[in-house]
């Protein structure tokens, strides 16, 4: 009995993890690496990204930020240089991301579900291409390293929340 007992708790847990190896997927950073290490793998639990900002200078981009459920989490990289924010229409997801690395990121451009793309940055450097594995997934959070510029970026991707604690007047569903 207590070996069946066991049996059905591993065949649970195999099961379990292999149901989430296909609501997420991660190809790793791309850069030189360096600098200091972020992540918005804790923003997510605010609700699906419902915008973003973007700092660059003219050889790169320099700083990120990212907004889940209405809540902006933090900044990472550099104050100076020229910042964009784009927020995201309702339903709407980043389903790719592309650009440039060289010892640093030099460009990112975003795709998403609706069809709009946001560029940033300068298109030199080695290109990159990233999106995720499984349908019906989209970017959850990045992480990366970043001091006066950001070093490397990785993109992860995962089935989106509904945006249950988003703030009220919030982009997002």
């Amino acid at each position: 009995m207590l070996h069946l007992l066991c049996l059905c708790l591993l065949l649970r847990v195999s099961t379990a993890s292999l149901v989430q190896s296909r609501l997420s997927s991660f190809a790793g950073e791309y850069g030189a690496g360096g600098g200091t290490a972020f992540s918005f793998s804790s923003e997510q639990l605010n609700g699906p990204i419902t915008g973003f900002r973007i700092r660059e200078n003219p050889s790169h981009v320099i700083g990120i930020q990212f907004q889940y459920g209405g809540i902006w989490g933090p900044y990472y990289g550099n104050p100076s240089g020229t910042l964009f924010e784009e927020l995201l229409y309702r339903g709407e997801n980043i389903t790719q991301v592309s650009g440039k690395v060289a010892s640093y990121v030099n460009e990112l451009v975003f795709v998403t579900s609706f069809g709009r793309i946001f560029k940033f940055g300068q298109p030199s450097g080695n290109s990159f291409n990233d999106f995720p594995l499984f349908q019906g997934t989209a970017l959850r959070y990045v992480s990366g390293r970043y001091s006066s510029v950001i070093h490397s970026i990785g993109f992860h991707w995962g089935v989106q929340p509904s945006c249950y604690y988003c703030k009220e007047g919030a982009h997002e569903a």
